[in-house]
């Protein structure tokens, strides 16, 4: 067996400052999301969600970001699905970007809404035809006997609807509005950069005045 204590790394790729960086979070965001893409890291749009239950007890599971602006981050489910259920009774949770290769970590806080059905409508007829026909046939979160549900699912739904699928209606876009923001940035010697960004409850948050930027220690 390996010996994991023993596995380091040295983060020595850049850093991150206070007058290098954007007074507005959603800046910073989107600054870092295109470097990551231009840096074509793998699957630079997938988020850590982590959502809590009536149990109290966290979960988490990665979903893709499909838009942010300055309402916040959003993505699309299945809202009978556990991180759905998850969200109607506690309607707060966190998202985590994590792109290795650029030593890199986003990790942002605050309430979730459902998008509007127009959002959602718009962004459903944009998937192609399997993934929407796959919204009807997959029950998801819940138990089923085996693969062949799913595959005998499919078979209906694109029977009935063949071409032209509708939305379900449990299925839609999530929209996380942004309280806390955290940007890490690894550097030698375990003396990471970290900036957090805090909701100053202002008017609008796509001005500068709304957050208050602060050094953590790492």
């Amino acid at each position: 067996m390996n010996d994991i204590a023993n596995l380091r790394k040295s983060y020595e790729r850049a850093e991150l400052n206070e007058s290098a960086s954007a007074a507005n979070p959603m800046q910073q965001f989107e600054q870092w999301l295109k470097e990551a893409i231009n840096a074509e890291v793998p699957e630079p749009n997938a988020m850590t969600l982590a959502t809590v239950g009536s149990d109290l007890r966290p979960s988490t599971r990665v979903v893709l970001i499909k838009g942010y602006d300055a309402r916040g981050i959003v993505w699309f489910t299945n809202y009978d699905s556990r991180k759905g259920q998850q969200l109607a009774g506690n309607p707060f949770a966190a998202l985590q970007f994590h792109w290795v290769e650029l030593e890199r970590v986003v990790r942002i806080e605050g309430r979730v809404e459902k998008v509007s059905e127009a959002e959602s409508d718009a962004y459903f007829n944009s998937r192609p035809l399997d993934s929407r026909i796959g919204a009807w046939a997959s029950p998801q979160s819940q138990v089923i006997d085996g693969r062949m549900t799913l595959v005998s699912n499919a078979a209906k739904y694109g029977a009935q609807f063949l071409l032209n699928p509708p939305r379900p209606p449990h299925w839609g876009g999530y929209r996380l509005v942004p309280e806390q923001w955290e940007f890490w940035q690894g550097r030698k010697s375990r003396l990471h950069d970290r900036l957090r960004y805090r909701s100053n409850n202002a008017t609008h948050a796509e001005s500068a005045t709304a957050w208050v930027r602060e050094r953590l220690a790492p």
